[in-house]
């Protein structure tokens, strides 16, 4: 079965840099008072090919990896584990600081008088700069991949990571759960993780030993092949708030696979200052924490546990007994 990517947003991303980059290597140059300063003017054209190549990279990333790798000429670690996160993810958020920053300078020199648009754009370079550390850390294997909650009955659960990606949450619930099973579940199409993470995941449960007691399967969040009630616990992170308008149909799913009195732990984007430094003002676009809780009522969901990790929100919801 073929599945359709529910990021469509890349391209976007892509075509934005494309037009800012090309705008700062020839638009601005040619600014009387910029134009008389020969650094600004190398800057501008050197941010802007930063830019341009890094938008080209966005529209396919798979095929710049693979020519990346025969150009370095290196076998891969087989030793570390590797989330999936591509590159130009990662990197978005710097080509954006410096971008902002390289515009803050070209808008003070060509219109001192109007300070507080070049103020304003400076302070976007800063909000791309915090966002850039955030991405940055999220390759960071040392960092907790879960909050500390109540989730698990036994240490003989059947755990459902919906949404696993790269494998991050797979293995941290498999590390403590060390006499049940985990069935890692995704649909692997996502365009910020290079070939959609599951031959990280696969690579990544390699490597800590644990292939024998997890199970990949390919699938769709809101509409899962597996029976009711069949799950002890479910969890899932950074996933469901991407669903769009299907989030209330995901988390009836859930629902439906979990066992009475199972739970799940969910962690989503809402509202903040950390998902404005990523997302910017899209940010106010996203679900509320009463959004959620709302959605989690709907359809059925008590709610045992909530609070902040790593930026973002967490509940603990359970199906009534």
């Amino acid at each position: 079965m073929k599945y359709k990517a529910p990021h469509s947003h890349g391209w976007l991303v892509g075509a934005f840099g494309l037009a800012a980059g090309i705008a700062l290597m020839v638009v601005f140059p040619k600014l009387k008072a910029v134009a008389g300063v020969v650094l600004v003017v190398a800057l501008l054209h050197l941010v802007g090919a930063a830019l341009v190549v890094g938008s080209i990279y966005s529209f396919a990333p798979e095929r710049f990896n693979r020519l990346l790798a025969r150009f370095r000429r290196r076998a891969p670690d087989d030793r570390t584990y590797d989330f999936g996160w591509s590159s130009g993810a990662i990197h978005s958020p710097w080509l954006a600081t410096a971008f902002f920053w390289t515009l803050a300078l070209g808008l003070q020199l060509e219109f001192p008088s109007l300070w507080p648009a070049w103020f304003a754009v400076s302070l976007l370079g800063v909000n791309a700069f915090v966002g850039g550390l955030v991405f940055g850390s999220s390759k960071r294997a040392d960092l907790a991949a879960l909050p500390m909650v109540d989730l698990l009955s036994t240490d003989h659960d059947l755990v459902l990571d919906a949404g696993c990606g790269g494998g991050r949450t797979t293995l941290a619930i498999s590390k403590v759960l060390k006499n049940g099973r985990v069935v890692a579940f995704d649909r692997f199409d996502a365009y910020y993780i290079s070939g959609g993470g599951r031959t990280h995941i696969e690579r990544n449960l390699r490597i800590a030993g644990l292939t024998e007691r997890v199970q990949v399967e390919q699938g769709d969040l809101t509409e899962m092949s597996f029976p009711e009630a069949h799950f002890d616990a479910v969890v899932s992170t950074h996933v469901i708030d991407h669903l769009k308008e299907n989030k209330r149909r995901g988390l009836a799913e859930i629902r439906r696979v979990l066992k009475p009195g199972g739970r799940l732990l969910m962690v989503v984007w809402v509202p903040g200052w950390i998902t404005f430094s990523l997302a910017n003002v899209f940010c106010f676009m996203l679900t509320s924490k009463a959004g959620w809780r709302k959605l989690a009522g709907e359809v059925g969901f008590s709610i045992r546990d909530e609070g902040t990790f790593n930026g973002m929100w967490f509940a603990v919801l359970e199906r009534p007994r």
